[in-house]
Formats: structure tokens, sequence, C-alpha cells
């Protein structure tokens, strides 16, 4: 994992499945750059070729976060599959996860968010 912080945004990047052995060490370290960076809006970018259950496992529970933390969260991957799969597993009683198909637009979309409010 990987990350940056542009223009109040926070964008991590998923690099490798976490496993599932390792899926509650990487949402606690998630939890500790929302919660050190206090940034705007949350992007996390899947950066693998599949990204596996308990990869969409971490970007689910990480949004639940961020709603409880009154942030937009926006995931990014260029599969498919992957973006059905999160959007009908993303709570619907908070807000809303964006999904998008490629980085730089959750990038861009979230920080004209970040800078629009």
């Amino acid at each position: 994992m990987s990350h940056t912080l542009e223009k109040h945004v926070l964008v991590i990047t998923m690099h490798d499945d976490p496993g599932i052995e390792a899926r509650a060490v990487l949402l606690a370290q998630i939890s500790d750059l929302v919660h050190g960076h206090k940034p705007a809006s949350v992007v996390i970018v899947l950066d693998q070729p599949a990204p596996t259950q308990a990869a969409l496992s971490v970007v689910l529970r990480a949004h639940h976060l961020c709603s409880h933390l009154d942030l937009v969260m926006s995931v990014a991957t260029h599969s498919a599959p992957v973006r059905r799969l999160l959007a009908a597993g993303a709570d619907t009683k908070d807000i809303r996860l964006v999904i998008h198909a490629r980085a730089d637009t959750a990038i861009a979309t979230a920080t004209a968010l970040a800078t629009a409010a």
C-alpha cells in the first residue's frame, strides 16, 4: 500500500492483495491515515489485476469508516465485475460510495468536490 495527499484528498493505492490474514492490519493502516491526515475526501485505487474478496472487504469497511466521519470515499478499479461487486456490497445508509473505472477520474472528481466544499 502507498498513499499521497493531493489537494486535501487522501489517495491510497492498494498494490497487492491483502489476503484474509492481513485484512485487519490494512484496514487499521487506512484508518490511521484517515484520522492522521483529516482529508476532505478519500480515494482508494485498486492497482491489482484481479482484486480478491479480501481486498473488496477492506474497501467496503473503509467506506463504512469514511461514512461515519462524513467523508466522501471513492474507489477506482479497471475491473467492471469488481465495480459491480463494490456497488452491490456498498453501505447505502450513509454517504454513497463513488466508483470509477480510472484512478485519474476518481482523483479529479474527489479534488473538485473537496474544492467546492
